[in-house]
């Protein structure tokens, strides 16, 4: 079986925000303990790759992940395809010098974490970013294609979540990995950005829009606030769409501002980011005047719901201008 691509689009996963934010001071705070205790923080090549069972997922995956990408290996001793893949993937983690950890799961000693990850086969390979847990692939694969799913699994815990791996020095003891990063005091807008996100889990889309906008109105800047808000403005939006009658109605008026509009946002919505922008951007080209106006002030939105330091908002901020220039 190919590796499958990867999902980690994640454009409305609000979850995803708030883990990105914590991940980022977690990571932080632990250099930062390194650091007052006289230390480095590194750890040692033997460290980056660890054998986990149920009883310490929570500590050497869950936690771990606050800091570094951990990638998961489901294997068994029995199986022969997994004998082929581990050493390539235990040799690459050494390469690779702290970018991701590598984390080894006997199948047959761990069938619960197989089930909650909904393992059908192995060898299976998934990765855990800021405590989201990503599909990377399933069955044999060759060593560039394996690269490339771990230089963009790199990518997106940097960009997305501010991660930049651990410190690797050769003469560091081994067990240095074993520290899980402390936990994060709670920021003064705590209390509000969970009563946001328990407005989403109960449906309130509204109660949650006004629990961002509280944060923002004392700290405009704020990052999960800023991105919660657009990203509930967003559901609120296509909540009522009926996606067939949005997507007739944009195939057939391309100059139609208010209709592209709409079917960017369940574009957006389902993941299609890409997709998306290009509407938009196609549609600033065909509109003038305040349609004009509307779609860019739209795509400037949905920016915001997909997050500046995103290489795909980079590529579309250059399209746009020259789309308007």
């Amino acid at each position: 079986m190919q590796p499958r691509n990867m999902s980690m689009s994640g454009v409305v996963d609000l979850a995803a925000v708030k883990a990105a934010q914590e991940a980022k001071a977690k990571a932080e705070q632990a250099r930062a303990e390194a650091a007052r205790h006289g230390g480095t923080g590194a750890v040692s090549p033997a460290d980056l790759v660890i054998d986990v069972d149920e009883a310490g997922f929570e500590r050497d995956v869950l936690q771990r992940s606050a800091e570094v990408p951990v990638v998961i290996d489901f294997w068994a001793e029995w199986c022969q395809p997994c004998k082929q893949l581990s050493p390539v993937l235990e040799r690459l983690a050494v390469e690779y010098n702290g970018r991701f950890l590598l984390a080894k799961i006997d199948v047959d000693a761990n069938q619960l974490l197989m089930q909650q990850f909904g393992v059908q086969g192995i060898p299976a390979v998934f990765a855990v970013v800021a405590g989201q847990a990503l599909p990377l692939f399933q069955g044999a694969a060759g060593e560039e294609q394996i690269r490339q799913t771990l230089d963009q699994l790199v990518q997106v815990a940097e960009q997305r979540f501010g991660l930049t791996g651990l410190t690797v020095d050769p003469d560091a003891e081994p067990g240095g990995a074993a520290q899980a990063p402390a936990d994060v005091p709670a920021g003064p807008y705590e209390s509000l950005l969970n009563a946001a996100a328990e407005a989403l889990d109960a449906g309130d889309l509204a109660g949650a829009v006004q629990a961002y906008k509280n944060v923002l109105a004392d700290d405009p800047a704020h990052p999960e606030a800023k991105l919660g808000l657009a990203q509930a403005e967003l559901l609120q939006r296509v909540r009522d769409l009926d996606p067939q009658k949005v997507r007739q109605e944009a195939a057939g008026k391309p100059a139609d501002a208010q209709a592209q509009i709409a079917a960017a946002d369940l574009d957006l919505v389902g993941g299609h980011v890409e997709d998306a922008f290009g509407r938009l951007i196609d549609t600033v080209r065909r509109t003038a005047g305040e349609d004009r106006d509307a779609v860019r002030l739209r795509l400037l939105e949905l920016f915001e719901v997909v997050g500046a330091d995103d290489p795909r908002v980079t590529a579309a901020r250059r399209a746009l201008a020259r789309a308007l220039f």
